[in-house]
C-alpha cells in the first residue's frame, strides 16, 4: 500500500521559463522513509511543497493515503491532508515551553497524554517546561519532531532537517530521527542535498536532476549501481573512464586497462559504455595493475583521500581520486600500485553521459 502517490505532476513557477517539475511520478511505500536529494534547483523542495499543499501543480495528481489531495478537479487545503511538517528551522514559539509546542493548537480530547506519549518517544521526558532557547540544536529537533507527530499524521514531511546541527550532533541525529519516525509507524519524506544524511537515514532514495527523477533506489544501489553519470557524481565521489564492455561481458576494456565488473547489465561485448569506479574500489597491492604516483593526499582520520597520477594504455596519464587506509605511511611522490575491487565498478550506458 502506499501513503503518497504522485502521478504525472508538473510545476512550472510564474516567470520561469523551465518547469520545477516535469511529469513526476512518484510512489512512497506505507511506513517508510524516502529522500529527495539532488542540487540546489533539482525540484525536491518543489515536491515536498505541493505533497504538503503549499504549492498547487499545474497537472497531474497527487494522493495521500489513498485520497487525492490534489488534481485539476480536486483541492484540499494543507491542514486537511494528514501531514506533519518539520521545517529547517524548526518553527518553534520562542513564547512557549516544550509542552506547549508540541501540544499547539491541538484540541482532541487525548490532548494530555498524547503529548506524553510524544515526549517520551522523543526522550524529552523532564524538559517539558524548558523554552526553545533552553534547548540544543538536536533538543529543538526533537520538538519540532514531537510536535509534527502528535496529531498521529499519515506523512511526516522533514526539509533539510539536520543542516543546522554540527557534525557530530548531525551523526546521532540521523540515528535518532530514524528511530522515532519508526517506532511512531510514520511515513516520511526528507528533503536534503547531502548524500551521507540520505544514505544513513533512508528506506529509498530518489534522486532528482532539473525537475526529473534520475533514479529511485535503496541507498546500496543508488552509491553502488548508479543509473547514470550524474547520479555517480552526486553521490559520493567517483572516478569516470570509457570503455567497452569485453568479451566475456564481466569486464570493461579502458584505456587503463581491462577493469572487472559483476554488473554490466547484460550488455553485449563490444558495447560501447562508461564505468565510474569509487575511490573505495581502489585498493593498494604491490602486484596491483594499476601503477600510479601520488600527488595529493589528505589525512581524514577515516582514510587518506588522494590524488594518484595513473599511467593510461596510451602513455597518458590519468588522475584518479583513492580512499587508502589511515596506517598506511603515504607521502606526495610514492609510487604505488592498485587493484580494482569490482563490486564498487558500476557500468553506465554511453548514452547516458
Amino acid at each position: 500500500m502506499f501513503d503518497i502517490e504522485l502521478k504525472s505532476v508538473t510545476k512550472t513557477y510564474i516567470g520561469s521559463d523551465n518547469p520545477a517539475l516535469t511529469n513526476l511520478c512518484l510512489s512512497v511505500e506505507k511506513g517508510s522513509i524516502i529522500t529527495l536529494l539532488g542540487p540546489s534547483g533539482c525540484g525536491k523542495s518543489t515536491t515536498l511543497r505541493l505533497i504538503a499543499g503549499f504549492e498547487r501543480a499545474d497537472s497531474g495528481v497527487i494522493s495521500i493515503a489513498g485520497k487525492v489531495v490534489s488534481s485539476d478537479n480536486a483541492w484540499i487545503p494543507p491542514e486537511k491532508r494528514g501531514v506533519g511538517m518539520v521545517f529547517q528551522d524548526y518553527a518553534l514559539f520562542p513564547h512557549l515551553d516544550v509542552y506547549n509546542n508540541i501540544g499547539f493548537n491541538y484540541k482532541q480530547s487525548d490532548r494530555d497524554k498524547r503529548i506524553k506519549e510524544v515526549i517520551e518517544l522523543v526522550n524529552l521526558n523532564g524538559f517539558e517546561k524548558r523554552f526553545p532557547h533552553e534547548l540544543s540544536g538536536g533538543q529543538q529537533q526533537r520538538v519540532a519532531l514531537a510536535r509534527a507527530l502528535a496529531r498521529r499524521p499519515v506523512v511526516v514531511l522533514l526539509d533539510e532537517p539536520f543542516s543546522n546541527l554540527d557534525a557530530d550532533l548531525r551523526t546521532h541525529m540521523r540515528v535518532e530521527v530514524k528511530r522515532i519516525i519508526k517506532e511512531a509507524g510514520a511515513t516520511a519524506v526528507f528533503v536534503s542535498h547531502d548524500q551521507k544524511d540520505a544514505l544513513a537515514i533512508s528506506d529509498r532514495i530518489i534522486v532528482m536532476k532539473d525537475g526529473v527523477i534520475q533514479q529511485n533506489g535503496t541507498p546500496r544501489e543508488i552509491y553502488q549501481f548508479p543509473a547514470n553519470t550524474f547520479v555517480a557524481k552526486f553521490v559520493g565521489q567517483t572516478n569516470m573512464l570509457e570503455g567497452i564492455i569485453g568479451p566475456d561481458a564481466k569486464s570493461v576494456v579502458t584505456e587503463l586497462g581491462t577493469i572487472p565488473c559483476n554488473h554490466t547489465h547484460s550488455l553485449p561485448p563490444g558495447e560501447k559504455v562508461y564505468i565510474s569506479v569509487r575511490p573505495d574500489s581502489l585498493e593498494m597491492d604491490a602486484n596491483g595493475d594499476i601503477e600510479g604516483v601520488i600527488t595529493q593526499a589528505t589525512y581524514t582520520g577515516e582514510s587518506i583521500d588522494a590524488l594518484a597520477q595513473v599511467k593510461l594504455q596510451n602513455n597518458k596519464t590519468k588522475d584518479m581520486l583513492v580512499h587508502i587506509h589511515p596506517e598506511v605511511c603515504i607521502r606526495i611522490g610514492d609510487k604505488v600500485n592498485f587493484k580494482v575491487l569490482p563490486n564498487f565498478v558500476a557500468v553506465v550506458k554511453h548514452e547516458n553521459y
